[in-house]
């Protein structure tokens, strides 16, 4: 054994400690401090990148159903602009946002619990939160209906299999109620998205309340996560490939800039910081737990 001596021939007391052996945690020393980590990362995910939401209504029946819990990616609209045939969550202009009642002043503990629930998501926030699928893009021209009684976006029938219960034909169209299945061609505006419920009979959406900012759009659905015997993804629908877009000046602004690598292509992955960056201008930095959607 080669032992490292100091000038005057003792042993060096800094190599000596070096080579004890490190004392191990006490587990419960250990588990606080893990539950503390794994509860902050999942307030930075929540926060940043997904989010839970619960569906308390049948506005999207049978894509989804009461009680089913969806996650939400936050950052997808930072980098494109939303897709026909997503579904999206959004929150409502004041035209869609419903009267509510006020409740009553909670406790201390109260407010605390649903803080802590909101984090952890499993609160239900009061936020006037929705959720549609997008039909149409700023400047696409949407109506109802075609012979066949078919949603027509820019000339082009959509073939809706998703769309189980359908609003009556013989309903008489009323720009402020939802209930008739046709309605007069509307020119989305710029910067605006035309979105519609898969219950059109009960759904509340942009036929009557108008269409919704682009800028309100919270994130995009993309998978059920809960119950566990209906996870699947939340994918487009064939039948929006159909569809051609409306001309480039029909939106109002210049195509966005995308950043892209030395041989042309997009960018896949952001620095954490840049990431944050953008979403704090965006204004979506905010802690996010399971949200309650509105019809």
């Amino acid at each position: 054994m080669v032992r490292t001596l100091d000038e005057d021939g003792t042993v060096d007391p800094w190599r000596r400690r070096s080579r004890r052996t490190r004392r191990q945690m006490p587990l419960w020393q250990e588990l606080p401090l893990l539950l503390i980590v794994a509860f902050c990362l999942a307030v930075l995910i929540r926060t940043f990148l997904l989010q839970a939401f619960f569906i308390p209504s049948g506005s999207m029946e049978d894509t989804l159903l009461v009680g089913d819990r969806v996650l939400v990616n936050k950052v997808v609209y930072d980098v494109r602009d939303p897709v026909r045939g997503e579904v999206v969550v959004f929150r409502g202009t004041d035209r869609w946002a419903p009267q509510v009642d006020e409740q009553p002043d909670p406790g201390f503990l109260d407010k605390l619990g649903r803080t802590v629930g909101d984090l952890v998501g499993v609160s239900r926030p009061g936020e006037k939160d929705f959720i549609k699928r997008v039909i149409g893009l700023p400047g696409d021209r949407v109506r109802c209906c075609d012979a066949q009684g078919r949603v027509l976006v820019n000339g082009i029938p959509l073939n809706e299999p998703y769309v189980v219960r359908d609003s009556p034909l013989d309903v008489p169209p009323n720009p402020r109620e939802c209930r008739s299945r046709r309605f007069e061609e509307v020119v989305v505006p710029p910067g605006q998205i035309f979105v519609m419920g898969d219950h059109r009979l009960v759904s509340q959406d942009a036929r009557c309340q108008g269409p919704v900012p682009i800028e309100n759009v919270v994130g995009r659905a993309f998978t059920v996560v809960w119950p566990s015997s209906r996870w699947s993804s939340l994918s487009v629908p064939e039948t929006f490939k159909d569809v051609s877009g409306p001309p480039a000046a029909s939106t109002g602004a210049p195509p966005p800039v995308r950043p892209v690598t030395p041989d042309g292509g997009v960018v896949p992955l952001v620095p954490i910081t840049a990431a944050l960056s953008v979403l704090a201008r965006s204004g979506r930095c905010r802690p996010a737990g399971q949200r309650r959607l509105l019809t």
